[in-house]
Formats: structure tokens, C-alpha cells, sequence
């Protein structure tokens, strides 16, 4: 109980962290007409695509892939926001404490996955419809839980590679363009995963947004059933788990190194 409870002051107070940086980050207006404008302009961008290639079903595939991938390209944000703890100097007072960084860096980058999940939403409700994926009010409260799925096991994913990033901050801008392009090219967001070999597919399996994608194109399914959208649901929600056990793990090895090898300084 004494852990749990510590854990979760933990993660508390990191995340009061990650909300003093998003509204440092942004406002209300740039929020909506920089990145929200920006990521529904990329969505409608693949949408026309499936339009110039003449094929309703198409471009209902690119919408919902596109409007999805919206909140796992914010949740993979964490790869970057974790090493901001380096430049900010504050890391070897992280490996000194007696508290487990992992659930410290859990905690500080909350502010994407939730973020993420607002802005696919609006691009499936807003977007959707003009492209041919309609809603209907029933559907949206498992849509809603579908998309924070999706984008909190994606975020744990990302959190596996932000603590290896932790080591080469300067490269943490192209790890994570190069993470959620490779993210968005094989997980069913452009084709299908079976039009990979089969040892992408195999590697596509243990990456949540394929399942989470999987599972919102089945509810956008008229005749979906339940199970349709429950199993690839659960699957997202499984791998998620075992990449949050990894990052745990990957932090709790760093920073005991780091204790052993003073490799963390106070310098950026």
C-alpha cells in the first residue's frame, strides 16, 4: 500500500509538471489554429489522396488511419520531452532520489496522450463526416475510449524509447520523426499490415497503434460486432503494458548506472 501510494504522488506530481509545460508550450489559439489546423490539414491532405485515386473506400481507410495517427505522433512526443529533464539539469537529482525515475518520466509528458486524443477526435468528428466516416452519438462514447487507448499505449511505447534517448538528447528530434513515420508507415494507418512480409507484420503485432487503429476502423464499421473492435482494443491495451514494463525497466537500469558511473551531470 506505502508503494502504491508513493507511486502514485509520484506520478501526481510529475504530471502538475507536464501541465505547467503544455501551457507554457501553448495557448488556447495556438493550440487550435497552429497544431490543431496543422494536424487536420494532414489528415484532409491523405483524405484527397483517396479521392484522387477515385475510391470512397480508400479514402474513408486514409481518414480514419490519418485522423488516428494524430494522437500516436503526440503521444510519441515523449521521446522528446523526456530528455528535456537533462537539459533542464535536473536529472542527477532524478537518479539520486530514492523514487523510481520511471514513473517520475511517466508522470511529466501526460500532457501528449491527452492532447493526442483531442485532436484525433476532432479530426474523426470533424473530418470524417466531410469524407464519407459518420458517427452516429452511440458510437462516440467507445470512439472516445478507443482513441486514449490507443494513444496511452502508444505513449508507453514512446517512453520506452525516450529512456534510451536520455543518453544522445541531441538526436532526440530524429529518433522521434523517425519513430512515428516507421509507426505510421506499418501499422495500418496508410495500407494494410498484410501488405508488409510477413516478419513486418510479426513486428507490426507488438506495436499498440496497430491495434488501436485496427479497432476504431472496426467500429466505423456499420455491421463491426463487438468482438471486432473489443480483441484488437485488448490487444492495444496488452502491448501497451508490456512496453510500460519495459520502460520501467530501461529507467530503473539507467539510473542505476548512472548512481554507479556519475553519468548523468548538471550540464545540458
Amino acid at each position: 500500500m506505502d508503494t502504491l501510494l508513493r507511486t502514485t504522488r509520484t506520478i501526481g506530481y510529475s504530471a502538475a509538471n507536464a501541465y505547467a509545460d503544455f501551457r507554457a508550450s501553448y495557448t488556447w489559439t495556438s493550440w487550435t489554429f497552429g497544431w490543431l489546423t496543422r494536424m487536420l490539414s494532414q489528415v484532409c491532405f491523405f483524405a484527397l489522396i483517396g479521392q484522387m485515386l477515385g475510391s470512397a473506400d480508400k479514402t474513408r481507410y486514409l481518414v480514419i488511419g490519418n485522423a488516428v495517427m494524430a494522437c500516436v505522433i503526440e503521444a510519441m512526443t515523449v521521446v522528446v520531452s523526456t530528455s528535456w529533464e537533462r537539459g533542464h539539469g535536473t536529472l542527477p537529482l532524478l537518479a539520486a532520489a530514492p523514487g523510481d525515475m520511471g514513473w517520475v518520466m511517466f508522470g511529466r509528458s501526460l500532457q501528449w496522450p491527452l492532447s493526442g486524443s483531442a485532436t484525433a477526435l476532432v479530426s474523426l468528428l470533424a473530418v470524417g463526416p466531410a469524407f464519407g466516416v459518420h458517427w452516429p452519438p452511440s458510437r462516440i462514447p467507445t470512439l472516445v475510449a478507443l482513441v486514449l487507448v490507443t494513444a496511452f499505449s502508444t505513449y508507453c511505447l514512446g517512453l520506452f524509447v525516450g529512456a534510451f534517448v536520455l543518453a544522445a538528447p541531441e538526436a532526440r528530434n530524429i529518433i522521434f520523426n523517425a519513430s512515428f513515420l516507421l509507426l505510421m508507415a506499418v501499422c495500418g494507418a496508410e495500407v494494410p499490415v498484410t501488405f508488409w512480409p510477413g516478419w513486418v507484420q510479426a513486428a507490426a503485432a507488438v506495436l499498440p497503434p496497430t491495434h488501436g487503429i485496427a479497432a476504431v476502423r472496426a467500429l466505423a464499421e456499420a455491421g463491426g460486432s463487438a468482438s471486432a473492435v473489443a480483441v484488437p482494443a485488448l490487444w492495444a491495451l496488452l502491448t501497451g503494458a508490456g512496453w510500460l514494463a519495459a520502460a520501467l525497466t530501461a529507467f530503473r537500469l539507467g539510473s542505476a548506472r548512472a548512481r554507479a558511473t556519475h553519468a548523468f551531470g548538471f550540464a545540458a
